[in-house]
């Protein structure tokens, strides 16, 4: 388990991180995912079915879970990942998968089904944020007021290769732009396209 709890940036190698274990644990969260939505849910359809398993097992989502789990004292960081707060969330859902690939590995399905299901059913049952990410959120609302399809654009990146940080900004016609900070170009769209909604007062649709 040492192993599912080390980021590169404490390892002499990327053979010694969690990075296999969370490779594999992605794979099977969707798998145990997916089964337990096509059971609890036998009356939604595919494309209600998807955007449960899209936001259950989103990054955010994951790094809710392995708070809950409390695994955050044990997690082997280098020093400069250390008190960066997005990079902490990312790091958070990347050990929550490399955690469920240790598990499958250890015990098999049936016991990572287990796991999965002690730590993502209640917000299953309860989810806590629209079932749409920011971004289809976004694409939706302007494709409603007949609006081109929101632009992306990298503004910058630094830091070291194990630790990027990106600047994204998003684009809407007759808007201004809004930017955001992640630790990847997906995670900065999704905060950029968050950070328009909710300066736009944008409501997800009832």
């Amino acid at each position: 388990m040492a192993l599912a709890l080390t980021h590169v940036g404490a390892a002499s190698g990327r053979q010694a991180t969690y990075q296999r274990l969370e490779f594999l644990g992605d794979r099977v969260l969707g798998l145990c995912v997916s089964a337990m939505l096509y059971q609890a849910f036998p009356e939604a359809d595919e494309g209600q079915l998807s955007r449960r398993l899209a936001d259950l097992v989103r990054r955010e989502t994951c790094a809710e879970v392995a708070l809950a789990w409390d695994v955050e004292p044990y997690i082997r960081l280098g020093t400069g990942e250390k008190g960066i707060a997005a990079l902490k969330q990312a790091i958070l859902g990347d050990i929550c998968e490399s955690i469920i690939g240790a598990v499958f590995l250890d015990g098999g399905y049936e016991a990572t089904a287990d796991l999965v299901r002690r730590g993502f059913e209640e917000r299953m049952r309860k989810p806590g944020r629209p079932l749409r990410d920011p971004k289809t959120m976004l694409q939706e609302w302007a494709q409603a007021r007949a609006l081109p399809a929101p632009v992306y654009r990298e503004l910058a990146r630094s830091g070291p290769d194990h630790a990027p940080e990106f600047t994204v900004a998003v684009d809407v016609a007759g808007h201004a732009p809004q930017e955001a900070k992640g630790p990847s170009k997906r995670f900065a769209e999704q905060g950029a396209a968050a950070a328009f909604i909710k300066r736009e007062n944008i409501t997800p649709p009832s």
